[in-house]
């Protein structure tokens, strides 16, 4: 039964019916076993029903509205039916706040001194994270022209172009140059305003009609700038002069735009009425945006650009090394602006009128620092199995390695996350001061700074070392510090597990399921979800590092092994052994996970109770689950309720898949810090799959030590 079958389907209905309905669910987590509800009203579950559910193994009501459905190990695949079902889009629905917690929650919304930058970075991210398929779709068609550039097989920027060439272009500058419409579409979205209008007023500007407006337009008068060799004209409408400037490719102007619009169209929504405001707000929005953008912004955006270049023209002049040092430190931020575009005139010029340019070299250093932090992802990608992060950095790294292209890395990558750039800025400074103590880098060509234009700069050993240097160093420090948060990371390894155990074939969660058949078990319970509550935790097998117990002696003496019909679980932990009537928890307590024992620990290190293969090892280190040699499913939880902690106090040896030994060291947990947070200690050891054994014999109740037998499984 895959876990979107109509069956896997009904029992989520029917588990958010029993706990009174979509309506009536403030909050759902799970753990290792069990699904966690927080309710609006506890009286309105119908456990009757609930417990009679195929799934479900047992309820548990708590204080506070809190109330558990015992699942097994198969709890990830069942929470993930239900957050999927239509009703549960909102993920639950909050209860009516009191004064004071509305009041804190406005509060909470301060986000410091720097919150500016924040809404700035968010602006920009979410501004052009849309585009990432089209960017990483152009940029790689790039590439593939660069390729064949190099290899000599078309000239990638000759002026005669077969049609075929020039149709090739056009299926790359359709997306860069259209850029700023697309982005004053995401940007308006962004501000929640109509996005439409956005890209009508940037559109606007960006008109065969506009664009062709020249000397020979009466009206237009034009100019040549002797810096740049760059032709400017302005022309005179409604009287008043207006710079011309082709905005092809320029974000900055979309983004300054759509800022001022979102004022503009907001105050408009105030002072139209409501049945009004469909005609009218987008109507004298763009009456006063596109002149204002034509007139004012656009302009703006494009003298910041030149003003910029020719103030580096004057550094590298006067100061070489500090301009070899400034260049890869300020294109970071230049890039996403898109305030570098006109230094690619000025590259020109320099061709043009030196023979030979003087930025690209360094620019070099920030290339390459950017593509090694895109590197650093994908490691950390492939490491934690983030499919999507792995796909978005590879065509980035392709399209930055061989095309020269940063934009994928950056609008998919590193605007999202503000820890990448401290660390690519090492990076860029350290390639920038290395070709400013070399002595500098030259090209005679404009050239994409990838893999495959490296024989054109001069000298290239400098070249060479500086980029390698670069991007080894971005690399290196985004994949030993993480691009995410610890709380960004234990966030998204949480949605993967769940996403991986929902996704996993029937098959392969039901070896991970409490109570699974043995013979399926023994087929592959390594595939279980991950440890946080993914299919496995409380039933599935779990690596930490213990042997196979030793063989239960028959009764005529001779050693049976647990293939022979019996399998011998040792205790994880010393101290005094009790029978499951002791425990407090009323799961545990009724056997619903399974026969076994309590264990009152005399301290914290917790072994493998049995030789076998950890299938599941829970996040937060509560919960191991071991398909042990012979197939005993055997659960170790440490503790109850500790999955609360969130990890406090559980250092965790073992991962997830590895096959361990009896009395391998799973944790060493702090058991003052559990005892301190108000849980009971006790760690249980049961065996889900009983019902597949003639016997699980618990030992009787007394001291242990770690490894001495605490269960029996007979055949």
């Amino acid at each position: 039964m895959s876990s979107s079958s109509p069956q896997a389907r009904s029992t989520a209905e029917d588990i958010v019916r029993g706990v009174g309905g979509p309506e009536n669910i403030e909050s759902l987590t799970h753990c290792a076993t069990r699904l966690r509800f927080q309710l609006h009203d506890g009286d309105k579950v119908d456990r009757e029903s609930l417990d009679a559910l195929k799934d479900v193994m047992g309820t548990v009501p708590q204080s506070g509205d809190r109330f558990q459905v015992v699942i097994g190990g198969a709890v990830a695949g069942v929470y993930s039916q239900i957050m999927a079902l239509p009703s549960m889009a909102a993920g639950g629905t909050a209860r009516p706040q009191t004064d004071a917690e509305v009041k804190a929650a406005i509060r909470s919304k301060a986000r410091g001194r720097w919150s500016w930058l924040d809404s700035f970075f968010e602006y920009l991210s979410d501004s052009f994270r849309p585009l990432m398929g089209v960017l990483l779709g152009a940029s790689l068609i790039i590439a593939i022209a660069s390729v064949l550039d190099a290899l000599g097989m078309v000239d990638f920027r000759a002026e005669d172009k077969s049609a075929t060439w020039v149709f090739v272009d056009a299926m790359w500058r359709s997306v860069l140059y259209f850029l700023p419409i697309m982005v004053a579409f995401n940007a308006a979205k962004k501000l929640q305003i109509d996005g439409w209008v956005g890209a009508a007023v940037m559109a606007a500007v960006m008109t065969p009609d506009y664009l062709g407006l020249g000397a020979d337009t009466p009206g237009v008068t034009c100019t040549t700038n002797d810096l740049l060799g760059t032709e400017q004209c302005v022309a005179q409408v409604f009287g008043l002069p207006m710079q011309l400037n082709d905005y092809g490719g320029q974000v900055f102007v979309p983004l300054l735009m759509v800022a001022l619009l979102a004022l503009v169209y907001k105050g408009l929504q105030k002072v139209f009425p409501a049945n009004l405001q469909l005609v009218f707000v987008p109507f004298v929005s763009m009456l006063v945006m596109i002149p204002v953008t034509a007139f004012l912004i656009g302009p703006l955006g494009i003298w910041a650009g030149n003003g910029l270049g020719s103030g580096l023209a004057w550094l590298n002049g006067n100061a070489p090394i500090v301009f070899a040092i400034l260049i890869p430190l300020l294109y970071p931020f230049l890039v996403p602006l898109g305030l570098h575009w006109p230094l690619n005139a000025l590259m020109l010029q320099n061709i043009n009128s030196l023979g030979y340019d003087f930025i690209q070299g360094p620019m070099g250093a920030w290339n390459f620092a950017c593509f090694g932090a895109t590197a650093g992802v994908l490691l950390l990608s492939i490491r934690h199995r983030e499919a999507e992060m792995r796909q978005t950095a590879t065509g980035a790294l392709a399209a930055g390695l061989f095309g020269g292209i940063s934009e994928p890395s950056l609008y998919g990558i590193h605007l999202r996350f503000k820890r990448i750039y401290p660390r690519m800025l090492v990076g860029c400074l350290a390639g920038g001061l290395l070709v400013g103590l070399l002595g500098g880098v030259n090209t005679s060509v404009f050239a994409f700074t990838s893999l495959l234009t490296i024989p054109v700069f001069d000298p290239m050993l400098t070249y060479v070392i500086a980029i390698a240097v670069a991007f080894v160093i971005a690399m290196v420090l985004v994949y030993f510090s993480d691009y995410m948060t610890p709380e960004q990371r234990a966030e998204a390894n949480a949605a993967r597990d769940s996403a991986e155990a929902a996704a996993a074939p029937e098959a392969e969660r039901e070896l991970a399921t409490v109570g699974a058949p043995a013979g399926a078990a023994t087929a592959g319970a390594a595939a279980g979800s991950s440890a946080d509550g993914a299919a496995a935790a409380d039933g599935g097998a779990a690596p930490a590092d213990g042997s196979a117990a030793p063989a239960a002696a028959s009764s005529d003496g001779s050693s049976e092994g647990s293939s022979a019909g019996a399998v011998v679980i040792g205790a994880p932990v010393a101290g005094r052994l009790v029978g499951l009537d002791e425990v407090s928890d009323p799961v545990f307590a009724s056997r619903a996970v399974g026969e076994g024992v309590g264990i009152i620990p005399a301290d914290g290190r917790i072994v493998a109770p049995a030789d076998g293969l950890l299938a599941t090892v829970a996040a937060t280190g509560h919960a191991f689950g071991i398909l042990a040699d012979g197939g005993a499913e055997v659960l170790v939880h440490v503790g109850i309720d500790t999955v609360t902690m969130q990890g406090e106090g559980f250092d965790v040896r073992v991962a997830q898949g590895q096959r361990v030994s009896a009395g391998d060291l799973l944790a060493v947990v702090d058991l003052e810090k559990i005892r301190a947070a108000g849980f009971d200690s006790i760690t249980l050891v049961t065996v889900p799959n009983t019902a597949t054994f003639a016997a699980v014999e618990p030992a009787p109740a007394g001291e242990v030590a770690a490894g001495d037998v605490a269960i029996t499984a007979r055949r």
